[in-house]
């Protein structure tokens, strides 16, 4: 039996160890073609069918609208926070964002470089610990888009709620919580995703983009900058990552078969009842960082009476089995990423370590 741990890492993350072992049964000769799908030219037929199989699989479990794009790219997320203003902000113009953590300030600090981008909201004042109210978001009408991050992979807070743009474009980073519950797609204009926490492993880059914005998109910037090249060739202009595409597409399958969406949701519900409720009920010996109403179903992060009893709980953590639950450098303290694939045994499994360490530390 292979050993294997409970992986509560922030990301390249946990994958379903059904997606691994197909994976693994299929690497040596995919679909009887002798070679592995590492070896297949993105321009044979059986990658092409991976390629159309991985976009209509993403749109029919995300309720993607006809008139969407759906591009498998590369450069991560951190190459979109520059993409989207390349593409969307004509000379001159301007798109809101709404800053509720470090990958929204890093987003609004690329969108500065490429043109502005105009702070329409903001809690880094409180230290990112919420999300803002509906009536605190100031946007222009003038803005060409709206920019949000919809989960919150340091500072565990979480969008519960869409913000009405009107007519303007709805940009979304949802790197850290796609696929993780139902939502509206057509909502947003653009959303965009790097594969690593809730899709497959790292690597791809999902964007999902509305037709109207990909002809409006800039043609002065360079080619391989430009969704409409992408959108053009079925993210196959160049060579695109090829095995995280068809792990992408073992990784959607295995969701439509075991009830989509839907029962994903219903599963990571669970997870966060679960830990939540292990953390309140504590005494204040496990504190949560983040407001009730905002907190993240995907990135718990929690703090102990000291650090000395945090550097204790990792140590005594990884030795049970428990590992990738180091808080992010810039807070510190304990997060535990719940991604959809974290199974509810894990949560079940640290949930228990918690209160026996609570009973022998507190």
């Amino acid at each position: 039996m292979v050993h294997r741990v409970f992986n509560f890492n922030p990301g390249p993350a946990t994958l379903p160890l059904a997606v691994l072992e197909r994976v693994q049964a299929e690497f040596l000769d995919y679909a009887g073609t002798g070679m592995s799908i590492m070896e297949s030219s993105h321009r044979a037929p059986e990658f092409d069918a991976v390629n159309n199989s991985a976009i209509a699989l993403l749109k029919e479990l995300m309720g993607i609208p006809d008139d969407y794009h759906v591009l498998f790219l590369q450069g991560g997320a951190s190459l979109q926070f520059a993409m989207v203003p390349m593409n969307l902000l004509p000379s001159g113009t301007f798109g809101d964002y709404i800053l509720t953590g470090s990958w929204s300030k890093k987003a609004i600090k690329e969108a500065n470089i490429v043109g502005k981008g105009r702070t329409a909201a903001s809690t880094e004042g409180e230290k990112f610990t919420r999300i803002p109210t509906a009536t605190e978001i100031d946007l222009d009408p003038a803005a060409q888009y709206v920019h949000m991050t919809s989960n919150n992979t340091i500072y565990g807070s979480q969008w519960h709620w869409t913000p009405d743009t009107g007519a303007t474009p709805l940009v979304c980073d949802a790197s850290s919580d796609i696929l993780s519950k139902r939502i509206d797609a057509s909502k947003f204009a653009l959303i965009y995703a790097g594969a690593q926490k809730n899709l497959g492993p790292s690597g791809v880059t999902v964007v999902i983009i509305r037709n109207d914005l990909v002809e409006k998109g800039r043609k002065d910037i360079p080619t391989m900058l430009q969704y409409r090249t992408h959108a053009a060739e079925k993210s196959l202009y160049n060579t695109p990552n090829t095995f995280g595409i068809y792990f992408m597409k073992c990784y959607l399958e295995h969701v439509k078969e075991n009830g989509g969406v839907a029962a994903v949701e219903e599963i990571n519900r669970k997870k966060q009842d679960l830990l939540y409720t292990t953390i309140d009920s504590s005494g204040g010996f496990y504190r949560g960082t983040v407001q009730k109403d905002s907190r993240s179903w995907m990135n718990v992060p929690v703090r102990l009476p000291s650090e000395e009893l945090e550097k204790k709980f990792l140590a005594g953590s990884k030795s049970n089995g428990l590992i990738g639950l180091k808080g992010h450098r810039s807070v510190g303290g304990i997060r535990a990423s719940l991604y959809n694939a974290m199974p509810l045994a894990g949560v079940e499994a640290l949930c228990s370590f918690m209160k026996e360490f609570q009973r022998t530390n507190g």
